[in-house]
């Protein structure tokens, strides 16, 4: 396997890449979810040649020179490592033509091995942007649109890149361009001298992403303190952020440093920031300036503190005070997992991995996961991310005999129903989220429920398209 340092330009010659693509162009590939034999291979890549050519995927290097054959890479940043053919007996030299379109491509089964696209066994057929192909109990494909080469990391630290399809040095796992550039997002927050607002749905990953804005800063040894902001009693805001003096407000009170004097030199980190009532955000303006200063309660003099606010919301940004806002400079944005299907079976593999750590004799005699398991989480809605497919993964293991994981019973019998693939809902009217709002009394969640949104997030991203207040 070439090292993933080899240079991009030999590697352009080496795939016969027609001249003139650049970095910034969007190309078709094809992406390896799922392989029986070769399951290191999860997250590689196939670029469909740009000049309608078609190719030839099978096993090994291929015997007639005249066809070419589809090569598969590591994608990272700066680099397109080609690696070996494949190895698996289970596929044909000759296997599946590919043959590329404007928005996907055109296979035809040529080998052995059966042919299913999206659920539907057949013999050729075209794919789109999102759509599955599944050589039977050999190969799972996904049809992905992606940048023709992602750009050099900048910020990000050379030491933290992890090797290919594992986290790296902060727990982030994604090979996908999304998660590259999420990494460049979090390093260069870090070294911004300033607070951070990380916004992001359930499930994505909100207090990893604080964490790795701390180690990467030179706050990062210092403290890092985490609260949930919705946890904080209404009455109590003040002492638990800023503390209070020895008998304050009743006798016998110990002295309290507060959330913001222990992060002195460190890092704070908020979650559900969005929580906090406007007039509690207000509380906070003055020491999320650059002095910091604060009161303890009870105390006359100011005190300061050189802490760093990271906080964390799944609302829409513009739900919070419009002066509280202004003090985050620096954003950091998490895209959901339907936003990068293609890091979904390597989060499985990474969460397998944990549940045996954590509970070794349930999880210990897992070995691999059932193709019809990676497919169903690669192309339905996810809208807990992480943590649905986490919830997935133990109920998969629950009914599962041996040591391959399946899709749970319940999402089996519905595939067999119907294997249609997710259910394009057209986007709510003005007037629907009007309605909605209004049958749901004015409650977010519930509303974006009854509209079939994936998260009350995407409802706030609407209603900030339509320029509706929040109730």
């Amino acid at each position: 396997m070439a090292s993933p340092r080899t240079s991009v330009t030999t590697l352009v010659a080496a795939s016969e890449r027609p001249d003139g693509l650049s970095s910034a162009e969007h190309i078709t590939t094809l992406v390896i979810v799922w392989s029986a034999a070769e399951p290191a291979r999860i997250g590689e890549v196939a670029v469909l040649a740009s000049n309608g050519m078609s190719s030839m995927l099978g096993r090994g290097e291929g015997d007639d020179a005249d066809e070419p054959r589809l090569r598969f890479f590591r994608q990272r940043p700066s680099v397109l490592a080609p690696t070996e053919p494949f190895a698996s007996p289970g596929l044909s030299r000759r296997q599946l033509l590919v043959h590329p379109l404007d928005d996907g491509a055109t296979v035809e089964r040529v080998g052995q091995c059966g042919l299913e696209i999206n659920g539907e066994r057949c013999d050729a057929g075209n794919v789109r942007h999102g759509d599955v192909i599944h050589l039977r109990n050999e190969l799972v494909l996904l049809c992905v649109r992606r940048p023709a080469f992602m750009p050099p990391l900048r910020l990000f630290p050379s030491a933290a890149i992890p090797p290919f399809g594992s986290p790296d040095a902060f727990g982030i796992l994604g090979e996908s361009p999304l998660s590259w550039q999420l990494r460049e997002s979090i390093a260069f927050a870090a070294k911004a001298a300033t607070h951070v607002l990380v916004l992001g749905e359930s499930g994505t990953g909100k207090e990893l992403a604080a964490r790795a804005v701390h180690a990467l800063s030179v706050r990062s040894k210092k403290a890092f303190l985490a609260r949930n902001a919705a946890t904080l009693p209404a009455g109590l805001v003040d002492a638990e952020l800023f503390g209070n003096a020895k008998n304050y407000p009743n006798p016998g009170m110990p002295e309290r440093a507060g959330l913001i004097g222990e992060a002195d030199g460190g890092t704070l980190f908020l979650d559900e920031i969005g929580e906090l009532p406007s007039e509690l955000q207000a509380h906070l303006l003055r020491a999320l300036d650059s002095d910091g200063e604060y009161q303890r309660l009870g105390e006359a003099q100011t005190r300061r503190s050189s802490f760093r606010l990271v906080a964390a919301t799944n609302r829409d940004p513009s739900a919070l005070k419009h002066d509280f806002l202004a003090r985050f400079t620096a954003q950091i944005e998490l895209p959901n997992l339907d936003l990068r299907r293609e890091d979904v079976p390597l989060l499985l593999a990474h969460l397998l991995v944990r549940a045996k750590k954590r509970s070794p004799e349930v999880a210990g005699r897992f070995t691999r996961f059932d193709p019809h398991l990676v497919i169903h989480v690669v192309r339905q809605p996810l809208p807990g991310n992480v943590r649905e497919l986490d919830s997935l993964l133990w109920k998969g293991m629950a009914e599962s005999a041996n040591e391959t994981i399946t899709l749970p019973r319940h999402l089996r019998e519905r595939r067999d129903v119907s294997d249609a693939g997710p259910v394009e809902r057209p986007e709510p009217t003005l007037q629907e989220i009007h309605d909605a709002l209004a049958a749901q009394g004015n409650s977010v969640p519930k509303a974006a429920k009854a509209l079939g949104l994936s998260s009350r997030y995407a409802l706030y991203r609407l209603m900030k398209k339509h320029e509706i207040s929040e109730p």
